[in-house]
């Protein structure tokens, strides 16, 4: 490990705003804060929403910018990739946004039933070739239905068409409640603040002229969800730069 990536890694063991549960840890010992995230650690009533897949937490800490009167939490289990967010966090002054980092499979480890209430997933891998894996899946979204409150709305951003249709598929199959669906989210004019927020991928995908697409549905916990069909689903032609490849210039 190099030593830049050491130093972050200390840094962020010091960091009261980032709290770290690798699956060690969560096998030694309960989370104390599950059901208390408001009262004991953003101290307020406000609604909480989670980043799933944070990366370097672009978006959490412009959800929390824009939207002073909520929670963010942002989730990944790679703690170099946190710290960017982590130290705009504390530079900035920010008191409400956090950042967890562990896997996404133990989200039950640390929030109650109800307790959240909207998920982002911005730009994940589409896992085109193990649904199990993708962040859409009924194995997701029935551990989302698991902490969201009754209306709790899960928002999907993505470049990758695959996965875009899939959710889609999904949604209809199942008869979620659907709240917004845009292929097309800066050419159709829908971008707000929010919607508007870049994360490093996003900006890569916009460089090399891909469209975003938002896709916004409310779960429903009484259903029990089945998968779409996916086999004439197009896989996607494309792969993302690393994090080390410049953008291209405009």
């Amino acid at each position: 490990m190099g030593k830049n990536k050491l130093k972050k890694f200390a840094e962020v063991e010091q960091m009261k705003h980032v709290l770290q549960y690798p699956r060690e840890r969560i096998l030694a010992e309960v989370f104390p804060y599950k059901d208390k995230w408001r009262s004991e650690l953003f101290c307020n009533r406000n609604p909480l929403v989670l980043e799933l897949g944070c990366g370097k937490g672009e978006y959490t800490v412009g959800l929390a910018k824009t939207n002073p009167e909520k929670n963010f939490i942002g989730i990944d289990i790679k703690g170099a990739r946190i710290w960017a967010g982590a130290k705009d966090v504390e530079n900035s002054g920010l008191t409400n946004a956090m950042f967890l980092r562990t896997e996404i499979e133990n989200l039950t480890n640390f929030f109650a039933p109800g307790e959240v209430d909207e998920i982002w997933i911005t730009f994940p891998d589409p896992q085109m070739q193990k649904t199990r894996k993708r962040l859409t899946s009924t194995r997701f979204l029935t551990m989302y239905s698991s902490i969201l409150k009754d209306g709790g709305v899960v928002h999907l951003k993505t470049d990758s068409p695959f996965l875009y249709e899939y959710t889609r598929r999904l949604i209809n199959k199942n008869g979620l409640e659907l709240l917004e669906d845009t292929q097309d989210l800066y050419g159709e004019g829908l971008a707000d603040p929010v919607k508007s927020i870049k994360t490093y991928y996003e900006s890569q995908w916009l460089s090399r002229g891909k469209s975003i697409k938002l896709i916004s549905f409310r779960l429903d916990p009484s259903k029990i969800l089945e998968e779409p069909s996916e086999d004439d689903i197009p896989k996607d032609d494309y792969r993302a730069y690393t994090r080390h490849t410049p953008l291209p210039e405009k």
